[in-house]
């Protein structure tokens, strides 16, 4: 098993935008109106035509600065992709990061930190999936042995998974090697502030980006990109919450006592050291798990009395797959009380061995079916973890349960769920709730997403999301010689499984810089510019 963050697979690393709150719906919007020609912003014209031409943009008054590559998102999935094409020769001068992110780990820092992993803990991720160095070596493990002493983590390596849990890095760590290779390679240079707004074909090849800059940054509303070459790392849309949690939020308007795992919810701990309070965790993934050991931790340190109830959707209580008519014994994951085990997202062999070249070959349903069958919510089995839970339920202040929630109603100072269990209906009263779900919204309510899926002739895949060819290429959206690329989350469901964690974004940077170098945009990093290219990165020096 390899390379998937410490967040589940709703969350992508490179995710831009931010988490999104639950709010009373609006009605539908009518069609957007566009402003007049020659005020700097998107006219009908514009807005209502697939294919612009250069007089229509100078009609509208845009500015247009000329930029052969741009990455649209600014996280990580667009550093990788960059870092390779600095690695293969582009200089940075011709290459633009659009995006609203300072930096590319930003978002997923947030993430991390509020869903339980500061920078000192560990995230879920191996010791050789680098996002900052290409080559992995040295490993995130070697690093820690030297940086820090900690000769230990070399024996941990070698020992896991068999006398060991597996080693996985500290999120702090992981940001210092990001920021010492951005600055490494320019990024800064590269990085241009703003909102993406669309990518639009430009008649004759190519195509246009339409950047809306912050208030008062330029003369004009918007400014247009006119690149041969786009790259799209935008990560999820957003969250969506299950239907009783988002009545509840909307018709209470209270977003302190029933949170999402990926909102700030330092409130809940902090009150729980204040007096005794009953905290309801609902999800079976690596950030329930990480919340749980939050809760549990504050238990041992500060002599709290927080009682925990955690429903599970899917209650494991052992060895179980997807699909078992199908999969042998030894395909099964491992799994006990209400969790399901596994030390990363996703098999070892799907990021480079016979599941990769496996899932190459499958179209349409056969490879939708090898996804469910691979797929699942699943977690680590930690020892001390084990050990924590073992303690509370023995003690009965951890109480676990397989059961859906109908409804939800305030009765005091308490919120009741109203549950589905196996013995029929519960009332379950909590002080909070705290979502550990982690439900994706669907591609189409990201705006550049959904304007792509109107104008562009990009499709979906068998599992919802951007169809894209085996060098991330995607369908439908050539523009003469130019090309569209896109990684991470929104085009998870193709031919490559592993597409949203870190080693995952290094795969697809890969094939992308690989497809450019045979379009002859970089240079092929073969063994001699590898070699040479690892020294330079040893060193600190520019690509």
């Amino acid at each position: 098993m390899t390379n998937t963050p410490d967040l589940p697979g709703s969350i992508d690393p490179s995710m831009p935008a931010t988490i999104m709150r639950s709010r009373p719906a609006k009605p539908a919007a009518s069609a957007e109106q566009g402003a007049a020609p020659g005020s700097g912003d998107l006219t009908d014209e514009l807005l209502n035509t697939d294919q612009w031409t250069d007089a229509m943009i100078q009609r509208a008054g845009i500015p247009v600065a000329d930029i052969p590559f741009v990455s649209i998102g600014g996280g990580i999935g667009s550093f990788v992709t960059v870092d390779y094409l600095r690695i293969a020769g582009v200089p940075a001068n011709r290459m633009h990061v659009l995006s609203n992110l300072d930096f590319p780990w930003q978002t997923y820092e947030y993430l991390t930190r509020v869903s339980q992993i500061p920078r000192p803990e560990r995230i879920r991720s191996d010791s050789a999936s680098r996002p900052d160095n290409i080559w992995g070596f040295p490993s995130y493990a070697l690093t820690e042995a030297f940086k820090e002493g900690n000769w230990a983590e070399l024996w941990h390596v070698f020992a896991e998974p068999m006398w060991a849990d597996f080693y996985t890095p500290k999120a702090g760590r992981v940001f210092e090697g990001l920021e010492r290779e951005a600055k490494r390679i320019g990024w800064h240079q590269m990085l241009v502030k703003g909102q993406v707004r669309m990518v639009r074909k430009r008649q004759g090849g190519g195509y246009f980006i339409i950047l809306t800059p912050k208030a008062g940054a330029t003369p004009t509303k918007r400014v247009a990109y006119r690149a041969e070459y786009v790259h799209l790392a935008v990560g999820y849309p957003g969250l969506r919450y299950l239907k009783e949690l988002q009545d509840f939020r909307t018709k209470h308007q209270d977003y302190h006592h029933v949170v999402s795992a990926y909102e700030e919810h330092e409130h809940i701990y902090e009150a729980a050291r204040t007096k005794p309070v009953t905290v309801m965790l609902r999800g079976g993934g690596i950030v329930a798990s990480r919340v749980l050991q939050r809760i549990m931790d504050d238990r041992e340190k500060y002599g709290t009395q927080t009682q925990i109830v955690h429903l599970f959707r899917t209650f494991i209580d052992g060895p179980h797959s997807p699909n078992e008519k199908t999969l042998r014994a030894w395909n099964k994951r491992s799994g006990s009380n209400g969790f399901a085990y596994q030390g990363f997202n996703y098999p070892k062999s799907v990021w480079g061995g016979q599941l990769k070249a496996e899932m190459r070959k499958l179209e349409g349903e056969a490879r939708l079916t090898r996804y469910k069958e691979m797929g699942g919510t699943n977690t680590p089995w930690r020892r001390r973890w084990q050990a924590q839970m073992g303690n509370g339920r023995r003690e009965g202040w951890y109480h676990i349960m397989q059961a859906t929630v109908d409804d939800m109603r305030i009765e005091g100072d308490k919120i009741v769920s109203i549950a589905n269990t196996r013995n029929g209906k519960l009332e379950i009263p909590a002080d909070y709730i705290i979502d550990c779900t982690g439900l994706e919204a669907d591609i189409a309510e990201h705006r550049v997403l959904k304007d792509l899926l109107d104008h562009s002739g990009v499709g979906r895949n068998p599992y919802g999301r951007l169809d894209v060819e085996r060098t991330f290429e995607l369908r439908g959206t050539a523009s003469g010689p130019g090309v569209i690329y896109a990684s991470g989350a929104t085009t998870l469901g193709g031919y490559f499984p592993g597409v949203d964690t870190f080693l995952g974004l290094q795969v697809a940077a890969q094939e992308i810089c690989d497809d450019l170098a045979r379009r002859r945009f970089c240079k092929k990093i073969g063994t001699f510019r590898s070699i040479s290219q690892w020294i330079k990165w040893a060193r600190n020096k520019q690509p």
